[in-house]
């Protein structure tokens, strides 16, 4: 096992979790803390700058969230591992997450030696979920098409429905045209079609639309 020492950088919008979680690596062995970042926006040009290893991410922050930032972190080849620390485990946001590159999903009520082995583990690259995430995702993998849509996929479909396009989708409910695109990916996947149209059909027959 590795006795160097691993750097993180720390992301969340909340001054008091931040200082919560510096406290707690500071007072174990084998970690730095590097810098924090309060969101998204602010992680990407501190993991440039820092270079660490880790990056614990939260997901929803004001000013940039957190899966965006995986995204540009990813498309920029940053070596940092971005490990998700977050309140939510809903599927709107851990599969966005995990196919931005994320390289775990963790609940911030994970105890502490669970924080600490999950951190060693995505320096090294290996996947860390956290069990309620874990067992959703084999869910999902054993059953498509017959998990529910989350309202915001909900509210996409209906504007589909409403033949808007995607620019006008992200207009409308103020978010970037990827994260629509995004949004139709998974709303395809739950509902086990190919297209707008096929969705829009099958949202009607299953009383999702109506």
């Amino acid at each position: 096992m590795s006795t160097e020492v691993i750097t993180l950088l720390i992301v969340d919008d909340h001054p008091v979790v931040r200082d919560g979680l510096r406290g707690m690596f500071l007072s174990a062995p084998g970690f730095q803390v590097l810098g924090e970042a309060s969101n998204g926006v602010e992680a990407v040009a501190l993991a440039a700058e820092l270079d660490p290893d880790v990056v614990l991410m939260d997901l929803r922050m004001p000013g940039g969230g957190g899966v965006e930032a995986i995204i540009e972190l990813t498309r920029r080849g940053a070596r940092a591992r971005v490990l998700v620390l977050t309140t939510y485990d809903t599927d709107s946001d851990t599969l966005p997450a995990i196919e931005a590159g994320a390289t775990g999903y963790l609940l911030k009520d994970a105890p502490r030696e669970e924080l600490f082995t999950a951190v060693r583990a995505a320096a090294e690259g290996r996947t860390v979920l956290s069990p309620a995430v874990a067992s959703r995702l084999v869910s999902r993998v054993r059953a498509p098409g017959n998990e529910p849509l989350s309202s915001r996929e909900r509210e996409v479909l209906a504007l589909v429905a409403k033949g808007t396009s995607n620019r006008a989708i992200a207009v409308e409910l103020f978010i970037s045209e990827a994260t629509v695109k995004t949004h139709l990916t998974h709303i395809y996947g739950k509902l086990g079609v190919k297209d707008r149209a096929a969705a829009v059909a099958t949202a009607y027959s299953r009383g999702i639309l109506g």
